[in-house]
């Protein structure tokens, strides 16, 4: 049984209709790539998903529950967490008060969550008073993800989690991403580094015009010339439109 189906599913903003029927799929502890043109629907998918925008068309199945159109809390509850590209944790808070928002709708067992959290990112716990707004864009990204996990998600999805980092930065937070998905969670991600996103990934989807172009496993994709031409052969920008 996957653990998230996605089905001919359409969505945009009010009368702007950005997915045109987009299905994909993702299987329990599997991580997948969503890349494709700057415009193509990738982070208006994760925001229909998570219960951010409601579909017009189609279903959305979250293990055996159909989640279509489910606010965003229920979601959060059923083991589903998020981390958009840009406000994704609270800069006036420290980093401990940050970790313990992330846990706002289970307070069971938070000081071993957030011990756990330091064990992931140790980075952390060396700041662990020091105010989120101060926190280089790695420590933040780090943070994030750790405020997202403080539930204990079976599925974590991701919205550009290294972008505008140095590449060491990045590749730190990729090394992180693999200690993650090592515990078993799912992960989704969409990254304009795709080569990177791809070699952490089992499979992956292309999207273009907010459609699925192509789909298939990570290595596939990554040694399919014409993707290697569009995609693979420089930088992709990053995306900010959707």
């Amino acid at each position: 049984m996957s653990i998230l189906a996605v089905d001919s599913v359409v969505a945009g903003y009010g009368e702007t209709e950005i997915l045109h029927g987009i299905s994909m799929r993702i299987e329990p502890g599997e991580a997948v790539t969503i890349f494709g043109p700057n415009g193509c629907g990738k982070s208006t998918l994760m925001k229909t998903i998570f219960g951010l925008l409601t579909p017009k068309q189609g279903s959305i199945v979250f293990e055996d529950s159909d989640i279509t159109g489910m606010p965003t809390d229920r979601l959060i509850r059923m083991g589903m967490s998020y981390v958009p590209q840009t406000g994704n944790i609270f800069p006036s808070l420290t980093i401990e008060e940050n970790l313990e928002m992330g846990a706002f709708v289970d307070d069971t067992d938070v000081d071993a969550q957030i011990s756990e959290m330091y064990r992931i990112f140790p980075d952390l716990e060396r700041s662990r008073r020091q105010r989120a707004g101060s926190l280089s864009g790695g420590q933040r990204q780090m943070l994030a993800f750790g405020r997202a996990l403080m539930l204990r998600p079976r599925l974590l999805m991701l919205d550009e989690p290294s972008a505008g980092l140095s590449p060491i930065m990045a590749q730190l937070i990729f090394d992180r991403l693999r200690d993650i998905r090592s515990t078993g969670v799912a992960i989704l991600i969409i990254e304009h580094n795709i080569r990177t996103a791809l070699a952490m990934s089992d499979r992956g989807y292309v999207l273009a015009d907010g459609q699925n172009q192509l789909e298939g496993s990570a290595s596939g994709l990554l040694d399919n010339p014409e993707i290697g031409r569009l995609y693979l052969g420089g930088r992709i920008h990053d995306e900010h439109a959707e």
